[in-house]
């Protein structure tokens, strides 16, 4: 594996899309899933030229904070967080992209609030309501972004979603449609708001490039540039 052949080709695939869509490539942040990845791994791949890694485990997260593998890249949490989990992940990232419930919510605001911060995060919906996945409810994203905006200590990103499962080439651009559509009615409902609405997080390996012609500002890449999962390390 070379990583940086990789990035290289990672990117050039997301400039090509954009390009195609009438957008500016820089428009689009690469964030590198690392899930399962080792520390040695993570250092290659941002000395590859790459800048936000995303992580998925509460334990690989801090595993990888406590060995300083994250030097020289923003950090993103990217899997589902429990509110139990909050404590660890609260301030030591730089955007949550998966709050999917008021509680969850509040439990971010709560904890910000005693470290005397404003913690950065994402609505993750479930575009494609599937009972398998996390996420709010399309129908229930309006309710849950007030309660967002109700937070002191919490600053409203965006939204992000994790389309279907599916080895068909274009299959989730209505998923990804749907999500920019959503995307836009919230920001255009937004009357007075602390946060930036600037991130759509949406698409991975498989369908990064219909999620960049469909809108998305971020896409989560982690097979594309590390190649297959390693079996997940016990200790981690």
């Amino acid at each position: 594996m070379d990583l940086s052949q990789n990035v290289n080709a990672v990117r050039e695939k997301i400039a090509a899309a954009a390009l195609a869509a009438g957008r500016k490539p820089e428009e689009i942040t690469l964030c590198a899933a690392t899930k399962v990845q080792t520390d040695e791994t993570i250092r290659a791949a941002i000395a590859a030229g790459i800048r936000v890694c995303g992580e998925n485990r509460v334990q690989e997260l801090t595993a990888h904070l406590a060995a300083g593998a994250y030097a020289g890249s923003a950090v993103h949490f990217i899997g589902h967080l429990q509110t139990n989990k909050v404590k660890q992940v609260v301030g030591q990232v730089d955007l949550i992209h998966s709050v999917d419930s008021v509680r969850l919510l509040h439990a971010i605001d709560s904890q910000a609030d005693k470290l005397g911060l404003v913690q950065d995060i994402l609505l993750e919906v479930n575009i494609a309501q599937e009972e398998s996945k996390g996420g709010i409810s399309p129908r229930d994203l309006p309710d849950l972004v007030r309660a967002a905006l109700d937070c002191g200590h919490v600053r409203l990103r965006g939204l992000m979603a994790i389309p279907p499962i599916s080895s068909a080439s274009g299959a989730n651009r209505k998923y990804f449609s749907e999500m920019r559509n959503l995307f836009v009615d919230i920001m255009s409902e937004m009357s007075d708001n602390q946060s930036v609405m600037d991130c759509l997080s949406m698409g991975m390996s498989a369908d990064f490039e219909d999620a960049v012609a469909e809108g998305a500002t971020l896409v989560r890449v982690g097979t594309a540039l590390f190649g297959s999962r390693p079996p997940l390390v016990s200790s981690r």
